[in-house]
């Protein structure tokens, strides 16, 4: 039993769990890693907490929202002891409270031009729990990693699965694969909806579809989606951080649907300019046009 009185925390007993799917060795790698989320909500929370228990030693975070009954159905942190409060401050006590000895670094204004580069200082991996809406933050965050040469992965939430991509350094880059320069909001969600999903899984039991509106911003998820990302996200970061396992960059992209029972690799070579990429943004944007006249 640990007595946060007595001694310091038990770092090798809490985590001893984790050897056998690593090492020793390995797991004091991911004890001296650092892990980079920006945006702490829907799937961001859960990606600090997952990789806190896999025993990484070192977090920045960053968020400015607080807590409200909307994010009760997925969120990590959502509880009514949190309504209000900052989402960086709880979920940092999480990470704590998981390993009080996280070296955790706050940035509770979320992340912009004038704090990106020290929010990624030391990073070994960049994951994306940004908002899907959130493209400004999500452009600079990615564009900032390939420079500095972090790696990077986004898993969103679709319906109950989700889809994984990694970027890695001077391979293909965020914006060689969805192509966002030069783009309205309502263009920016369908690049990004389409690049993600190429396969659409989830598309066959979305049983209300107008509670999509790319235009008006919002659109459902559930906790399952937001789960399974933290899951596949941090099992991918996990590999990167220990140089192991394969892993496959953009273009490439997974999507595990467990509604479905179905998994799926995508490959779009060109990435926004693959010709099976414009026809769907050209079909997306008639359709959108369409609804927007009703």
């Amino acid at each position: 039993m640990f007595d946060q009185q007595a001694g310091a925390f038990p770092y090798d007993n809490a985590f001893s769990r984790n050897l056998g799917w690593v090492t020793e060795a390995e797991q004091q790698k991911l004890r001296k890693a650092k892990i980079a989320v920006a945006g702490l909500g829907g799937v961001g929370g859960f990606h600090v907490t997952t990789l806190a228990r896999f025993g990484i030693g070192a977090f920045s975070i960053a968020d400015f929202d607080t807590f409200d009954v909307p994010n009760f159905n997925r969120q990590a942190g959502a509880t009514v002891s949190s309504l209000g409060r900052p989402k960086a401050e709880v979920i940092g006590a999480m990470a704590k409270d998981i390993n009080p000895d996280i070296d955790l670094q706050v940035f509770p204004k979320g992340v912009d031009e004038s704090n990106i580069e020290s929010f990624l200082q030391g990073a070994s991996v960049y994951v994306d729990g940004l908002d899907f809406f959130a493209f400004k933050a999500r452009q600079l965050a990615f564009a900032t990693a390939y420079r500095m040469g972090i790696p990077a992965v986004t898993a969103a939430p679709l319906g109950m699965g989700t889809s994984v991509l990694v970027f890695l350094p001077g391979k293909m880059s965020f914006e060689d694969y969805f192509g966002f320069e030069g783009c309205n909001d309502t263009e920016k969600a369908l690049r990004f909806l389409l690049g993600l999903t190429p396969k659409r899984l989830h598309a066959a039991y979305l049983v209300e579809p107008d509670r999509i509106n790319l235009q008006e911003k919002r659109g459902p998820s559930t906790v399952a989606g937001c789960m399974l990302c933290a899951g596949v996200a941090a099992t991918e970061t996990v590999k990167l951080i220990l140089g192991r396992g394969d892993i496959r960059p953009a273009p490439w992209s997974y999507h595990v649907d467990a509604y479905r029972h179905q998994a799926s690799w995508s490959w779009r070579p060109m990435g926004y300019r693959n010709p099976l990429q414009r026809l769907g943004f050209k079909l997306g944007m008639a359709m959108l046009a369409r609804q927007a006249l009703k």
